[in-house]
């Protein structure tokens, strides 16, 4: 059993609420006056963690944090059924652990494994959003509000001009019907082992859906860098869409050009880089809690 004292606990939940509080507070916000944000709420419309549960700092499993009377009042999570308190100290009870989290770990286990092992792609070039709104009639796109950057038509020729190379199920199946036979592959949900890799954008941006799937067991320091590195895809695949969301602050990253094209490789290329070390620490939960 790892300890760690409170000071170090502290200044971990500390770092933790610095990557997720303010994004958490504004959806929150938002979410009580009834309005949308078309980047922002992704990160907790797409993905089910709350923004409540998002911020409560947990330690991961296999390790003791040093606790006082009021460091339990103030996060009153840390004394529940899945903690073990004794001499000053808590840690989750790995007696805790159910099947059906053990068979989930050990799934996420191997697509690490899997994904690490496989050769990044880096050519898509975030024309998923752009299959997105192929062929569709205006009342039909998503972020109704904001226009798009090019007409429809043209929207249309960019993408016929494309090699369409998708390999996110989740990505996929939001392609027009249009669209859809585009696509160089055919990602299903019982595909997704055998065709993610980690230069997509949507396969870096679930490292945070699976350690939030893991928690409290993977603990909350590997789902808060998750949830930063998904915020930078989140901006970058947007950026790269054919929304006009200069409105908001987001500069394009113009696909529809060589140059765009070579922009959001290098983005993308940056992201992939900063999510592979996050991935190695997800499977390395995965597998303690396989094992516990």
């Amino acid at each position: 059993m790892i300890e760690w004292s409170r000071e170090e606990w502290k200044a971990r939940q500390a770092a933790h609420l610095g990557r997720v509080q303010a994004l958490a507070d504004r959806f929150a916000q938002r979410r009580s006056h009834g309005t949308k944000h078309p980047v922002e709420d992704f990160l907790f419309t797409y993905y089910n963690l709350s923004p409540a549960k998002l911020k409560e700092w947990v330690p991961p499993l296999g390790t003791a944090i040093e606790v006082t009377a009021d460091d339990l009042l103030e996060c009153p999570w840390l004394a529940s059924e899945r903690f073990i308190r004794s001499n000053g100290l808590v840690w989750l009870d790995a007696a805790r652990l159910g099947d059906h989290t053990k068979q989930l770990a050990k799934w996420i286990k191997e697509l690490c494994e899997r994904v690490l092992d496989r050769p990044a792609r880096f050519r898509c070039f975030g024309l998923h959003e752009w299959a997105m709104v192929y062929q569709q009639p205006a009342e039909e796109i998503r972020h109704q509000g904001y226009e798009l950057r090019l007409p429809p038509d043209e929207v249309a020729r960019f993408v016929d001009s494309q090699a369409v190379c998708c390999t996110h199920y989740d990505a996929f199946r939001f392609f027009t019907p249009a669209a859809r036979p585009l696509n160089a592959f055919d990602p299903t949900l019982e595909t997704r082992l055998e065709m993610e890799q980690g230069g997509c954008l949507h396969t870096n941006m679930d490292l945070y859906k699976w350690s939030a799937k893991l928690l409290p067991w993977c603990g909350s320091d590997l789902v808060g860098e998750s949830f930063a590195n998904a915020w930078d895809a989140r901006q970058l695949d947007m950026r790269a869409s054919p929304y006009e969301l200069r409105s908001l602050g987001y500069e394009p990253v113009f696909i529809e050009t060589a140059e765009g094209r070579a922009e959001y490789e290098t983005l993308q290329k940056a992201i992939a880089t900063a999510a592979e070390p996050l991935r190695r620490q997800l499977h390395a939960a995965a597998t303690a809690v396989t094992q516990a």
